[in-house]
């Protein structure tokens, strides 16, 4: 639910998961076939997780980071993995590249270029549940496009800062 200012969009975890869904459609209703799903961790885990069960594709996991001051709600410097995580072989042919947003763009074009830079990519696309007005960067796929770049609230940010103790509590008689 956006708030009245613009600036704030609140997601819940129904919302969430109906959005991943709809994801899976439009990739579906594109008619391209791909080998393999590359996510981006942490945010496009989820996503990456659903579309690989839903298309019975492996799924490969790149870990990025940008967001790290003011509980990850300033970007700072984009660090990139080394290595890709994935279960046998290598990253190669149809690409499917997954995360949850395209916020500034700046991640999603980075990764892009590097992987475009692999020669055993024959084809790469991406897809993504949000892309923010403000992005440089637009995927081949997206479910909504929020034209105000409002700041994301997405419900497992609710276990960010809470840490062990806030959880034992949560549990505790």
């Amino acid at each position: 639910m956006l708030t009245d200012d613009g600036k704030h969009l609140y997601v819940s975890w129904d919302e969430y998961h109906m959005l991943i869904e709809r994801l899976a459609l439009k990739v579906a209703a594109s008619g391209w076939v791909f080998d393999q799903i590359l996510c981006l961790a942490r945010g496009g885990m989820r996503p990456g997780d659903v579309l690989s069960r839903v298309f019975d594709k492996p799924l490969a996991i790149m870990a990025t980071s940008s967001y790290r001051a003011d509980a990850g709600t300033i970007q700072g410097r984009l660090d990139l993995a080394k290595y890709i995580t994935l279960p046998k072989g290598e990253l190669a042919g149809r690409v499917l590249l997954v995360d949850d947003l395209a916020d500034s763009g700046v991640t999603l074009r980075a990764v892009v270029e590097r992987l475009r830079g692999l020669p055993a990519i024959a084809e790469l696309r991406s897809a993504v549940v949000w892309v923010k007005g403000v992005s440089a960067y637009l995927p081949d796929y997206h479910v909504e496009l929020l034209p105000t770049s409002p700041w994301i609230h997405q419900p497992f940010e609710d276990y960010d800062g809470i840490g062990i103790s806030g959880l034992a509590r949560k549990f505790s008689v």
